[in-house]
């Protein structure tokens, strides 16, 4: 029993990686909807659009549908690491009970787990970046030319109006 309790120690942290990534996972597949319900929305659309609409339409409809694909490929990297995560976990319990060394596979499991990780959140990154694309699309589509996109991080100050400042 006194052999368990490091064991239990060590294994607070992957298990806290399992939570959090199940949180991860629930923010990008709530992202996955809204794109897919958005590509649905625009669908029928596309037949009573303008040319001129009908283009931008087509060129949104395409960013979102490599968003969608990314999104899942940033899913898959999540519950990777969630997987790798609880795998760690029980190899930590089966090494500690049958009483064997496995420091390279715990390693390993744990790289593995993070690498996973770090590969998903790049992914979703790239995707919030690529939303905002699809937006600036959506707003010059309407009249608003690109000085209308303040960039930087003064960027809410400047572009706010004067009395809400």
């Amino acid at each position: 029993m006194t052999n368990l309790v490091p064991v239990l120690q060590t294994a607070v942290g992957p298990a806290i990686l399992v939570s959090g990534t199940g949180l991860l996972l629930l923010t990008m597949t709530n992202r996955l909807g809204r794109a897919i319900d958005r590509a649905r929305v625009m669908g029928p659309l596309l037949a009573e659009a303008t040319p001129a609409k009908r283009a931008v339409m087509e060129a949104q409809i395409a960013i979102i549908w490599r968003r969608a694909g990314q999104i899942r490929t940033a899913i898959a990297f999540a519950t990777g690491s969630a997987l790798l995560a609880a795998v760690l976990v029980v190899a930590l319990f089966v090494t500690a009970i049958v009483g064997v060394e496995a420091t390279a596979v715990i390693a390993t499991l744990f790289i593995a787990c993070m690498v996973s990780m770090v590969i998903s959140l790049s992914i979703f990154l790239y995707d919030v970046n690529r939303s905002l694309t699809a937006l600036r699309l959506e707003l010059t589509s309407h009249g608003m030319d690109r000085s209308h996109f303040a960039t930087g991080p003064d960027a809410a100050a400047t572009s706010s109006p004067p009395d809400a400042r």
